[in-house]
């Protein structure tokens, strides 16, 4: 997946929308994760996946897939707002939802679990060049996650 991404950043033509210009999709993967502790049951290659929809007017909605902490099949339903800086192509974004996946000994990892789903709120900050971006973002006590991705 991410050679594809790279490929078609790099491909001659490829659309190119820049935020201030109007609407974009972001296509995201996970790229590096570290947990703040040091626990050598931890996954540190989430495989995340990533699709956001982005409006001018810096709201966005979204959804991901990744492997969580623990190695499970997890995903992230999402809404939230961006704030573009003016003078330079960086950025910080504020997401909140629902996130499902944590199940078995590991249910109680994350708080508020109910049913299997979960309340989230995600920050991170990012900087772009022409359709290609990078994030760091911080998965609250547990990590942080840079993630690269394509706009379009």
């Amino acid at each position: 997946m991410k050679r594809l991404l790279m490929f078609i950043a790099l491909l001659p033509g490829a659309p190119c929308v820049q935020a201030e210009e109007g609407d974009f999709w972001y296509l995201q993967t996970s790229v590096y994760t570290n947990h703040w502790t040091n626990d050598p049951d931890h996954n540190n290659n989430q495989e995340l996946i990533g699709l956001e929809r982005n409006w001018a007017n810096s709201l966005l909605a979204g959804g991901a897939t990744f492997r969580n902490s623990f190695y499970q099949r997890s995903y992230y339903v999402y809404g939230g707002k961006r704030w573009e800086s003016e003078t330079y192509p960086v950025y910080a974004k504020l997401t909140g939802g629902l996130l499902q996946g944590y199940r078995g000994d590991y249910q109680d990892k994350i708080p508020l679990n109910h049913f299997g789903v979960a309340p989230a709120i995600i920050p991170s900050v990012g900087a772009h060049l022409g359709r290609v971006g990078a994030e760091v973002v911080l998965l609250g006590a547990a990590a942080v996650m840079i993630n690269v991705g394509l706009r379009f």
